[in-house]
């Protein structure tokens, strides 16, 4: 399995001490206190998408477990080439897969025809606008449980991991148009799912 990004480095980046990429250089350098930093920055939010991938919060734990084993194994891989939460991230998507081939499911492209990327022009609502701040989280989730899982799974990454749809390719292994595309159809079909809950 490849941990690392793709790309050629162009030149060794300038890090702040404090920031997640050299923490992880010093992790690999054998600073185990940098490994602990590193995991009480990103276990919330990480825990967090994959406990609602994985659908139950048992599957969530062992995936989550899992990435971070990973993570340990792999770490001489690391190289700075994009942010380390991009790199994590995409450590436990990895895992996600795995995990579900090994239930014996399928990471399955469940996006119909119509939703391929199309149109690139097409832009992207706020979910802000979209929603307001009177919807609940009980309803979104209800909502984001009938979500294709690639759709699901880039609405989450957006919305509670904070990454750029350049990131969400990069993590998810598809291409930025279908990134966009996957996140356009999610708040589309939330907003419908939504607005028959209100």
């Amino acid at each position: 399995m490849s941990t690392t990004t793709s790309g050629p480095i162009a030149a060794s980046p300038v890090l702040d001490v404090d920031s997640d990429e050299a923490l992880m250089l010093a992790y690999q350098a054998g600073d185990a206190g940098a490994f602990d930093t590193l995991y009480q920055r990103h276990r919330g939010r990480l825990f967090r998408f994959l406990v609602r991938e994985a659908g139950s919060r048992e599957a969530g734990e062992e995936i989550y477990q899992e990435a971070w084993l990973r993570l340990i194994r792999h770490r001489d891989d690391y190289r700075v080439q994009a942010r380390f939460s991009t790199w994590i991230y995409r450590l436990a998507h990895s895992c996600l897969v795995d995990h579900l081939r090994r239930q014996g499911r399928r990471w399955r492209h469940e996006e119909t025809v119509e939703e391929l990327p199309a149109d690139a022009a097409c832009p992207l609502p706020s979910p802000e606008s979209e929603w307001g701040r009177h919807l609940t989280a009980r309803a979104l989730t209800a909502c984001m449980a009938q979500l294709p899982a690639e759709q699901r799974e880039v609405f989450l990454l957006k919305e509670e991991a904070e990454f750029s749809l350049a990131e969400i390719a990069e993590i998810t292994g598809a291409g930025l148009e279908a990134a966009k595309s996957r996140l356009r159809y999610a708040l589309k079909k939330l907003r419908s799912c939504l607005e028959t809950l209100a």
